[in-house]
């Protein structure tokens, strides 16, 4: 191969590769991952405000005994468990109306032989009250277990949106102390 032709193919991709770089967009500052605009109202270069916004975080994390971030994982993590718990019970009344109908057949078999003598119209009478009886059960049971599931959730989330709001406000008092407008 020719040297040149190398030399030529090596420096465009060396060329195209700086080019995409440059043209990436620019990171999220701190505060606006937080929700939090913030204006530098005596000039502060993007630098300068980077170190500021990190120092109120720790600022805000210590007075609060918030950590967004962890909050933000935490509640994730407190989803998933949730989805899970309500799998588990979805699993747990799977089913039901079968072995109801099992159990109603039996019932229903033994009635009828004792009241008609027809124990086979007694079992099918009874499988389908049973498998009725046995879905009502369990649709019952599983919405009083989604119901308990989600209300705990639901108080963790407005918990979690409370402190969040709390560490905002800190973030955003120190910033202001720094000498930024910061709003959220």
């Amino acid at each position: 191969m020719n040297k040149a032709w190398v030399l030529a193919t090596l420096s465009a991709l060396v060329a195209a590769g700086s080019t995409s770089a440059q043209d990436a967009p620019p990171q999220k500052s701190l505060a606006v991952t937080l929700g939090i605009y913030v204006f530098p109202a005596e000039g502060q270069a993007a630098e300068q405000q980077s170190k500021d916004e990190a120092a109120c975080y720790q600022w805000a994390t210590q007075n609060t005994g918030i950590d967004p971030f962890a909050a933000q994982k935490q509640a994730e993590a407190q989803k998933q468990q949730a989805a899970q718990q309500q799998q588990q019970v979805a699993k747990s009344t799977q089913g039901a109306g079968a072995k109801g109908a099992l159990g109603g057949a039996a019932a229903g078999a033994l009635i009828g032989e004792i009241a008609s003598n027809d124990a086979g119209e007694g079992a099918a009478y009874g499988a389908a009250a049973g498998a009725v009886i046995a879905r009502r059960r369990a649709k019952s049971a599983q919405h009083e277990a989604e119901a308990n599931i989600e209300k705990p959730s639901t108080q963790a989330q407005a918990a979690t949106a409370e402190q969040l709001g709390g560490f905002r406000k800190a973030f955003a008092a120190c910033l202001e102390g720094k000498k930024y407008i910061a709003k959220y």
